[in-house]
């Protein structure tokens, strides 16, 4: 093998096989990082994507009581390329560049180039009647492989394994920043808004606690008992489970199939499953893409986030990854109208229990 610097072999609790990082930092000073199961020692090929953005800015909304993030320059992004002009593909001396100057990898994570926060995100200019703040952040584009089509369905159980290997590194890496809060998520489709159809996640690192998972962590620290309404709703509301991990249609489910991951016995993170999780987990996340699929008769586009406990929560959170599919018939888009957009009230057009049954016998 020939020398490379920045290799480095991850010690991961909960995977149970050596995985192989390599750091490559681009032209622009954005961090590229490679998994594999083994080590990365191509040459760099050609020339690469630049040119990143320093993020945008944080403004409160005084109703809402929240942060939301301001990000102009992201109007201009990446928007449906051709394939030949795919920037997630691996280097082809022969093509345009692209963000892996590596005509191989496995799987890969770097600066998005269009990132929303950013670690030197400036300070906003101040302006009467506005609270704001710095988009101090990170955001990272998580690249499954190096095949322009596929799915977590697809990709196969080693992939996914990586995939959940990739999410442990940068879980640790951020938090260890300082970042209040990580969320690991996909986007799916074009209902979604996909841009790439490249296969490729993200992940985002926060300043803050966003709303969602600080009233989570709340219910938690008050006693909430995921795994005891786990346990007792299983018969009704799963839909299938594997390694410890069951995934579930929860009774108080917004989207039509909304479906939940979550370990039987409590994890703040996937930072403590067991092999044996791990591998349920990455089972999981391919068998409910695939239950869409079948159930739908189609692609199905959907939003998955990874809801793990922010610092100083852990005591009592419960993780769980949650799918949001926005389908709610193979022709029927669930759009989110008038009084989930003003009232954060979703009106529900499939019964959990009858999503939980239809999934369950969809394979």
């Amino acid at each position: 093998m020939r020398s490379v610097s920045g290799l480095t072999q991850l010690d991961l609790p909960g995977l149970g096989r050596a995985i192989h990082r390599r750091h490559h930092v681009k032209a622009d000073g954005r961090d590229l990082y490679l998994y594999g199961y083994h080590p990365h020692t191509d040459v760099p090929l050609g020339a690469e994507l630049l040119g990143a953005g320093e993020g945008g800015q944080l403004r409160w909304h005084p109703l809402r009581q929240e942060w939301n993030i301001y990000a102009a320059h992201r109007q201009n992004r990446t928007f449906k390329p051709s394939t030949a002009d795919d920037p997630l593909a691996p280097a082809r001396p022969d093509r345009p560049p692209t963000e892996i100057p590596f005509e191989h990898f496995e799987l890969a994570v770097f600066e998005n180039r269009f990132t929303s926060l950013h670690p030197a995100a400036p300070e906003p200019a101040s302006e009467a009647g506005i609270r704001s703040a710095r988009a101090e952040g990170q955001c990272d584009v998580v690249v499954y492989g190096p095949a322009a089509e596929g799915d977590l369905a697809s990709l196969g159980q080693d992939r996914r394994r990586l995939l959940i290997a990739a999410w442990l590194d940068r879980y640790e890496a951020l938090y260890g920043k300082g970042y209040k809060f990580v969320l690991p998520f996909e986007n799916r489709g074009d209902e979604v808004g996909v841009t790439l159809h490249h296969p490729h996640g993200q992940i985002y690192a926060f300043p803050f606690v966003p709303q969602v998972q600080a009233r989570a962590a709340d219910a938690f620290a008050k006693g909430y008992d995921l795994a005891k309404d786990i346990a007792a709703s299983t018969e009704i509301y799963g839909v299938s489970e594997a390694g410890g991990l069951q995934a579930l249609c929860p009774p108080y489910a917004r989207f039509p199939y909304e479906v939940w991951i979550a370990p039987r016995r409590r994890h703040a993170g996937p930072w403590t499953f067991t092999p044996e999780e791990v591998d349920g987990f990455a089972h999981l996340l391919g068998d409910i893409c695939r239950r869409y699929d079948a159930v739908f008769g189609r692609r199905t586009p959907y939003m998955l986030s990874l809801h793990a406990a922010p610092p100083g929560a852990t005591k009592a959170f419960h993780f769980t990854a949650q799918f949001y599919p926005l389908l709610r018939a193979p022709d029927r888009v669930k759009y989110l109208a008038a009084v989930e957009q003003a009232t954060g009230a979703f009106t529900v057009d499939v019964m959990p229990e009858v999503a939980a049954r239809t999934l369950r016998d969809a394979l």
